[in-house]
């Protein structure tokens, strides 16, 4: 009896299909190493998953293998097709780089009145016209910085005459405070003076009084004793 032939279609199941991809690449894997021991077969065997991982067999090497077969140019050769046409690309740079710094430095000896000899009227003209526009930015900017510094002073000015007002208020302060302060001091002292006249007179009196009621008993004598 002849057995059925099972239809090969993809398994649904993500599982399953993870579980059977697993299997069948170990059973290819050990398939590539026996045809490759057995019959000396050279063997590069590259397997990526549904997921993109890589696996991959050969007995030596997969870049060895291609490059023996021409599909794969060896490092050797590469890099010095790389290194060249950086080295050309290079070049054209540093020689690009040097026609321009040798027109600009041209430039420059030009506006500074140098080299003019080789010139005709058309760059003459050019040269004016750059010379003119370079002298208009000059004149700008130190009106720019003129006027900056102007304002600056006026700024200051200003600052200072606030902080010199300021300085003659407290000055009046002082004068006033110090004036108040002499008046007190002098009327201390005038009440003080007063008080001593005062204590001096009265200590005159007492004194007066008392001469003149020794003299009283003097006059009239002591009295007899009998």
């Amino acid at each position: 009896m002849v057995r059925p032939k099972t239809e090969m279609r993809k398994i649904e199941k993500l599982a399953a299909r993870q579980v059977c991809f697993s299997k069948r690449r170990r059973g290819l894997f050990k398939k590539a190493q026996e045809l490759s021991t057995l019959c000396d077969a050279d063997i590069a065997l590259i397997v990526f998953s549904a997921t993109g991982k890589l696996f991959q067999y050969s007995p030596s090497s997969i870049n060895q293998v291609l490059e023996r077969r021409g599909l794969l140019q060896s490092k050797s050769v590469a890099e010095p097709q790389e290194t060249s046409a950086e080295m050309q690309t290079a070049h054209r740079r540093c020689a690009i780089l040097r026609k321009e710094l040798a027109e600009k430095t041209s430039v420059l000896r030009q506006l500074k009145g140098e080299d003019l000899q080789g010139l005709d009227l058309k760059d003459l003209n050019k040269l004016e016209a750059i010379l003119e526009s370079g002298l208009t930015a000059v004149v700008k900017t130190k009106g720019e910085r003129m006027l900056k510094e102007i304002s600056d002073l006026k700024t200051k000015e200003a600052q200072l005459a606030e902080e010199n007002a300021r300085l003659k208020q407290q000055l009046v302060i002082m004068d006033t405070c110090v004036g108040e302060m002499r008046v007190q001091d002098h009327w201390d002292d005038h009440h003080s003076l007063e008080l001593t006249i005062s204590s001096l007179s009265s200590r005159d009196a007492l004194h007066n009084h008392n001469f003149s009621s020794l003299d009283t008993l003097l006059k009239l004598g002591l009295p007899t004793i009998k």
